[in-house]
């Protein structure tokens, strides 16, 4: 089954529902919220890297509000273990058997706050539930419903007391992007609502769980002409041959940069996907997925400016092409 132009019609018109109910918590992010939701209704995990104090927790708070599902916040310490994520077996006295008692990843949207902070035993928790959207405990598994999302937060300049993300675990974010500060007009209302507490606020939920599993689901059905593919193929291989990369785009990242790409044309109103669709999303999708050369870091080499010459050096597939 393809989405059809109704359907399409549809998905934007609740998406800019969503985004505009998130956009009265946290002003002048418009693109950074519709990534967010992109990531949602692509089924995938989103990893907010950025500096104190611009609105990371108050963009998952409110992203879980617009949803009248469950969320669940995780503030990650040093000390935090395994089962204080996932949920740990209990020995019931009066039934003689293990009772599983569920931890806070089961809730449809889960914010791991500064994910960094805990230890790497504690961040591979994650890691099973992130891709297969269940949890094992004691040789049992356990689903955590849909939809579901982990929205994790880290700071990248207060380093003390962290650890690095393994390179497993930032494959499995579909997306990495920043918020940064705010313009000047917004930074202007934001200061005259000074009397309101961020947390205060509360917006109304926009749709239900069970819409945005549908919408996850038309989002999958979206055309894909096999010219994209392989436009998806040139932009990964190039990033595993470019002399600054040590290790380039898994298979996972160009599968996960299709799916996303369907989701953004969905957003836009179109029942197919179209080269720009890549484009947009070409750097958040890919660039944390880069391992780059120490000799490249040091010469100022960053990922995100790397599959930027790379997007300018693979050219798209022409209109010709593509009919």
């Amino acid at each position: 089954m393809t989405m059809t132009p109704e359907d399409a019609t549809r998905f934007a018109a609740n998406l800019d529902r969503l985004v505009g109910a998130v956009e009265e918590v946290l002003l002048g992010k418009n693109r950074v919220i519709r990534l967010a939701f992109t990531a949602l209704l692509s089924e995938g995990h989103l990893l907010l890297e950025d500096v104190p104090g611009t609105g990371k927790t108050s963009l998952a708070r409110a992203m879980a509000q617009s949803v009248a599902g469950t969320s669940n916040r995780v503030q990650f310490t040093p000390d935090l273990l395994p089962g204080d994520i996932t949920g740990v077996s209990v020995y019931d006295q009066r039934t003689g058997a293990f009772e599983f008692h569920p931890g806070p990843v089961f809730a449809n949207i889960v914010l791991a706050d500064e994910i960094n902070r805990a230890s790497p035993k504690t961040q591979s928790a994650l890691l099973e539930v992130m891709e297969e959207g269940q949890v094992t405990v004691d040789g049992q598994s356990h689903p955590v419903g849909r939809p579901f999302m982990v929205i994790a937060t880290q700071n990248p300049v207060e380093q003390a007391g962290t650890y690095r993300l393994p390179e497993a675990q930032l494959d499995r974010f579909l997306m990495r992007t920043s918020i940064g500060y705010p313009d000047h007009a917004s930074t202007i209302r934001i200061l005259e609502g000074t009397d309101q507490r961020a947390h205060d606020q509360q917006i109304e939920p926009r749709l239900r769980a069970d819409e945005i599993v549908e919408m996850a689901g038309l989002a999958r059905t979206v055309y894909v002409d096999p010219t994209i593919h392989d436009y998806v193929s040139r932009l990964v291989d190039a990033t595993r041959t470019a002399r600054e990369v040590r290790l380039g785009v898994s298979v996972r990242g160009a599968l996960a940069l299709v799916r996303a790409a369907k989701t953004h044309a969905a957003g836009r109103g179109r029942h197919y996907v179209v080269p720009d669709d890549v484009k947009a999303l070409a750097e958040p999708v890919l660039a944390h997925r880069l391992i780059l050369d120490p000799e490249a870091e040091f010469d100022g080499v960053t990922a995100s400016n790397l599959i930027a010459q790379v997007l300018i050096e693979t050219p798209p597939p022409s209109a010709r092409q593509a009919g």
